[in-house]
């Protein structure tokens, strides 16, 4: 029988799962100000990580990112403000926009791209790239399973 009072019992894949994320959230928002994003914050994560190279309505970008219309319009004039993003009319749609990078805002995501595998290969030296390379694959795994469900 499972000790359900033992510390393991309350860690949970989640509990797992979130803390090496956070801890690369803040090491790499730390280092982005380093660099000269430092008006780049976490919550714009949102938009940039759903964001296709040629551009989304706010209504898609809401969709991909399980939020709002009205929160990723917010998140999008606080990009705009800041000059990561830009909002243009759609030409399939007079009465929508389109959000795309400006080029400011795709060297945020190439930063962050390349500040995220930096991050990967910390952890593969902590744990080995056999086991980094393993848990990459078994999370690409259950990413595919969860997507088709």
């Amino acid at each position: 029988m499972e000790n359900k009072s033992s510390p393991d019992f309350h860690v949970t894949l989640g509990a797992l799962l979130r803390r090496p994320y956070e801890r690369m959230v803040v090491d790499l928002y730390a280092e982005l100000g380093r660099q000269g994003f430092d008006e780049v914050r976490p919550a714009f994560s949102a938009v940039l990580r759903n964001l296709p190279p040629a551009g989304a309505r706010v209504s898609d970008l809401a969709v991909q990112a399980g939020m709002t219309k009205q929160s990723i319009g917010y998140l999008v004039d606080q990009m705009v403000d800041v000059a990561l993003v830009e909002v243009t009319p759609d030409v399939t749609d007079r009465r929508a926009n389109v959000v795309k990078l400006t080029s400011r805002g795709t060297e945020v995501v190439m930063a962050i791209i390349e500040l995220s595998r930096q991050f990967e290969a910390d952890c593969a030296a902590q744990i080995g790239e056999h086991k980094m390379a393993r848990l990459r694959v078994l999370l690409t795994e259950l990413n595919r399973h969860l997507d088709a469900t």
